[in-house]
C-alpha cells in the first residue's frame, strides 16, 4: 500500500524546517536550530493563511517581516534568504492546489510587504540603540572632562560592543576615536578611518543641506542633526548610512567633541532600490509601467512656461485575435518584441515609452518644439511595427492605432490628457487602423458627452427621466386623426430634452433598448386605451411604436406585447409596431417569426423608412407588415410646387403596388398643405408631420381629436 499523502500541517511542518536551515546561519541568537524552527512555524501558519485569504492583506506581511526581526533574524543575509526560501517553497507547501499564476503573484507581494516590515522594524530596532548609545554618551561627557570617572568602563563596553559604528571627532573634525562596527562598515582597516577628517568624506550625492547642518553643529548652533548620507569606502564602493551627528559640551557648556551614530542602509537602500523598480516597471517587458508613467507624465505637465508636451497612445489591431488563436504566450512574445522596438524609437532626451497594461502603450516626449517631435516619434513608431514579427515560425504582421495630445505645460491634468488620448486613439482605430490621429478639442467633447449619456442612462430610466410625445397621424382623405406615433424624449439634468437620435445608438449598444422600449411600449399602449375611452366617437385611435433591431431579436418580444396588451386591455388592432426597412434586407424566417405572431394576433406592423434601404421590391410579399411609411426623402420635392414630375412618378408607383399587396401607405414629413394635397391626389392613406402638429404632450391629440369630432 502507499503512504498517506501529507496533510496541510505537514506540508506546513516541511515549510518551517527549510525555513529555519536557511535562515539559521545568518541569525544572531542564542536557539538551536530545532528552536528557531519553533519559533518560525507560527510565522509560516501566518504566511500560509495569507498566500490563502481572500483578499491580501498587506498588513499582516509586514507584521510577519517585522517578527523576523524579533526573532533575532537581523544579520544582513537573513532577509535575502527568507525572501528566497518563500519565492522557491510557499506556493509548493502551501498553496492547496490553488491557480498557480494567482498563488504566485500573491506570494510576490508577500515577499514585497515582509521585506518593507523586516525593515521598519529593524529601523525602530537600531533607532532604539542609537538612542540607548546617545544617552550612554551624553552620560559620559563627565567622563571625558575628568578623564577616570568609574563609569567610563561602563561607556567603553557600550562603544565597542555597539551594532552601530560610533565615530568621535574633535571641533575640527578630526576623528580621534571609532569603535569595531565603524570599521568593518568601511572595509576593517582601522588606520584607514582613524585620523581622517570628516571634511574629506563628501560625496556627490551629499544632499544641499548636509554641510551646512554640520557647519551650524560645530560652531554651536544646533545640538544634532539626522541625514541620509553616502561614504566611499577605501575599495571605491559605496556605503549609505542614516547618520546622527550630536554634540558634546564640557562641564562649562562650551562645544567640545562631535559625535557620529551611524547605521549601515546599504543592504536595505539596495532592496528599496529593487522593490522600487520592480513596483515601478512592466514585469513582462521590462518597460516603465503605468505608476512611472503617470510620475513623468505629471512632471512634465508641471514644468515651466515655455515647455510642452507630446503624448502618443499606441494600441495594437487585431491583439486579441493572435492571443485566441495562438495563445498567451504567443501573445506575450508578441508584446516582448514590440515592446522592445518601441524603445528603439524613443531615444532622444525627454523621450520615454511605457507599458500602461494589455496591448496599450504610451511614448511620451518633452521640450520647447514638441509639436515637431510627437510627429515624427510617431511616425517612428508606425514604421517600425511594419516589419513582421516571428513568433513560433509564424510571421506575424503588427499594426496599431495611435492617438496624439500635445500642447503646452500646465494647461490639463494627467488624467485629462490621457483620457484625450484614449478617446483619440479609438478615433484612428474607428477610421480603419493603422494610423494616428491627432487630438481634436470638439471630438474630445463629443466623445466625453456620448460617455457621460452611456453611463447615466441605465439609471436615468428608474430615476423618471422619460417621457413621450406623440406626432398626430392624419387621414389624408377626410382629414380624420387616426392615431399617433410615440417619440421617446430624455430630460437630461444637465443637457436638457434630448431626442431619440442622441441616445437611442447608445441604448442599442448598452443593451438598455430592451428594458426601455418595454417601457415606451406599456405606456404608449395604456395612453392608447385612454384616447380610445375619451374619443369613442372618433373612431379607433391606433398608436404607433417603433422596435429598433435589437428588441427585434429579443426573445420577450412577443410575450413582452401580449402581457403588455392583456395588462392594459387594449385590442391588438390599437398597435402598430414600426421596423425600419434596413433592419429587413436579407431577414430569415427565424428573425420574421415574433412580427408573424404579432400579426396574426392583430397587431399591424409597418415597415419603416421605406425606400432607404434598396431592398427587393419582390420582398414586400413576404413579410409581415400592412403599412409602408415612405421615407420624406421622396416627398421633399412636393413642399414647392411644381413637384419634380420623377418623385411623382415613383410616389405613385410606390403607392399603386402597396396598394396591389393590400399595404396602406403613410408619408413622413408633411410640411405644406400643398405637399399633403399632392399626396392624397396620388393615393396615399395617411400623413404625419408639422404641417399638422409637431410632436407634443398626449392632451395635443385630445385637442385634435375633438375638433375631428366637432367639425
Amino acid at each position: 500500500m502507499s503512504a498517506e499523502p501529507d496533510g496541510p500541517e505537514d506540508r506546513l511542518r516541511r515549510f518551517a524546517t527549510i525555513w529555519s536551515r536557511a535562515v539559521f546561519p545568518a541569525t544572531s541568537t542564542s536557539l538551536t536550530r530545532p528552536e528557531l524552527e519553533e519559533r518560525l512555524l507560527p510565522l509560516a501558519r501566518r504566511l500560509s493563511e495569507a498566500l490563502r485569504a481572500r483578499a491580501f492583506d498587506a498588513d499582516e506581511a509586514r507584521a510577519i517581516g517585522a517578527a523576523l526581526v524579533d526573532a533575532h533574524c537581523t544579520e544582513p543575509e537573513a532577509l535575502s534568504r527568507t525572501l528566497d526560501c518563500v519565492d522557491a517553497y510557499l506556493v509548493l507547501y502551501c498553496g492547496d492546489d490553488g491557480p498557480q499564476e494567482d498563488l504566485r503573484a500573491r506570494s510576490s507581494r508577500l515577499q514585497h510587504a515582509m521585506a518593507a516590515g523586516y525593515a521598519q522594524a529593524l529601523r525602530e530596532r537600531t533607532l532604539a540603540e542609537q538612542e540607548a548609545i546617545s544617552a550612554a554618551a551624553l552620560a559620559a561627557q563627565g567622563v571625558v572632562a575628568q578623564a577616570l570617572h568609574a563609569s567610563e568602563a561602563r561607556f567603553r563596553a557600550v562603544f565597542e560592543g555597539a551594532a552601530i559604528g560610533i565615530g568621535i571627532a574633535d571641533l575640527e573634525g578630526n576623528i580621534l576615536q571609532v569603535n569595531g562596527a565603524l570599521v568593518r562598515m568601511f572595509g576593517g582597516a582601522e588606520q584607514l578611518v582613524r585620523g581622517r577628517n570628516v571634511l574629506e568624506w563628501t560625496h556627490p550625492e551629499d544632499a544641499p543641506q548636509v554641510w551646512k547642518l554640520y557647519e551650524e553643529l560645530v560652531r554651536g548652533e544646533r545640538e544634532h542633526y539626522h541625514v541620509e548620507k553616502a561614504f566611499y569606502r577605501p575599495d571605491g564602493t559605496v556605503l549609505w548610512t542614516n547618520l546622527t551627528v550630536s554634540l558634546l559640551r564640557d562641564a562649562d557648556g562650551n562645544p567640545e567633541y562631535q559625535l557620529a551614530l551611524m547605521e549601515d542602509t546599504t543592504e536595505r537602500r539596495l532592496l528599496n532600490l529593487r522593490l522600487r523598480y520592480e513596483a515601478t516597471h512592466d514585469a513582462l517587458t521590462g518597460l516603465p509601467n503605468r505608476t512611472l508613467f503617470f510620475e513623468r507624465l505629471e512632471k512634465a505637465l508641471g514644468a515651466g512656461a515655455g515647455q510642452r508636451f507630446g503624448l502618443c497612445y499606441l494600441d495594437l489591431d487585431g491583439f486579441k485575435t493572435i492571443n485566441d488563436s495562438l495563445g498567451h504566450a504567443a501573445g506575450d512574445r508578441l508584446l516582448v518584441e514590440v515592446a522592445d522596438r518601441l524603445q528603439a524609437c524613443a531615444t532622444a532626451p525627454g523621450e520615454m515609452v511605457a507599458r500602461l497594461g494589455g496591448d496599450e502603450f504610451v511614448a511620451l516626449t518633452t521640450g520647447p518644439d514638441t509639436q515637431r517631435e510627437v510627429d515624427e516619434l510617431a511616425s517612428r513608431i508606425m514604421n517600425a511595427l511594419v516589419a513582421p514579427i516571428s513568433i513560433d515560425g509564424r510571421e506575424l504582421t503588427v499594426r496599431g492605432s495611435i492617438g496624439i495630445v500635445e500642447g503646452p505645460a500646465g494647461e490639463r491634468s494627467p488624467a485629462e490628457v490621457l483620457r484625450s488620448a484614449d478617446i483619440t486613439m479609438y478615433r484612428a482605430k474607428s477610421a480603419g487602423g493603422n494610423r494616428f490621429e491627432l487630438a481634436d478639442p470638439e471630438a474630445d467633447a463629443r466623445a466625453i458627452t456620448r460617455h457621460g449619456l452611456t453611463t447615466a442612462l441605465p439609471t436615468a430610466l428608474d430615476r423618471g427621466e422619460f417621457f413621450i410625445e406623440y406626432q398626430p397621424l392624419v387621414h389624408l382623405g377626410d382629414g380624420s386623426v387616426r392615431g399617433a406615433e410615440a417619440l421617446v424624449r430624455w430630460l437630461h439634468p444637465q443637457h436638457g430634452v434630448l431626442g431619440p437620435d442622441r441616445f437611442i445608438p447608445l441604448a442599442e449598444h448598452t443593451g438598455l433598448i430592451v428594458p426601455l422600449g418595454r417601457w415606451v411600449l406599456e405606456q404608449s399602449v395604456r395612453q392608447a386605451k385612454d384616447w380610445r375611452q375619451r374619443h369613442a366617437d372618433a373612431g379607433p385611435l391606433r398608436i404607433n411604436v417603433n422596435l429598433s433591431p435589437c428588441q427585434l431579436t429579443h426573445p420577450g418580444l412577443v410575450q413582452d406585447t401580449v402581457d403588455i396588451l392583456e395588462r392594459t386591455g387594449v385590442d391588438p388592432d390599437a398597435l402598430c409596431l414600426e421596423v425600419t426597412e434596413s433592419a429587413l434586407i436579407g431577414a430569415d424566417d427565424d428573425l420574421l417569426k415574433p412580427l408573424r405572431r404579432l400579426a396574426e394576433m392583430g397587431v399591424d406592423i409597418a415597415l419603416d423608412d421605406f425606400g432607404t434601404g434598396y431592398s427587393n421590391l419582390a420582398n414586400l410579399r413576404r413579410l409581415p407588415v400592412s403599412v409602408l411609411k415612405l421615407d420624406r426623402s421622396f416627398t421633399q420635392s412636393m413642399q414647392q410646387f411644381p413637384a419634380d414630375p420623377v418623385d411623382l412618378k415613383i410616389v405613385e408607383g410606390i403607392v399603386s403596388l402597396a396598394h396591389s399587396l393590400n399595404l396602406a401607405v403613410t408619408v413622413e414629413g408633411v410640411e405644406t398643405g400643398a405637399q399633403a394635397e399632392q399626396l392624397r391626389i396620388l393615393g396615399c392613406d395617411t400623413a404625419q408631420g408639422w404641417y399638422y402638429a409637431r410632436p407634443g404632450p398626449p392632451e395635443r391629440l385630445h385637442e385634435l381629436a375633438l375638433v375631428d369630432a366637432t367639425g
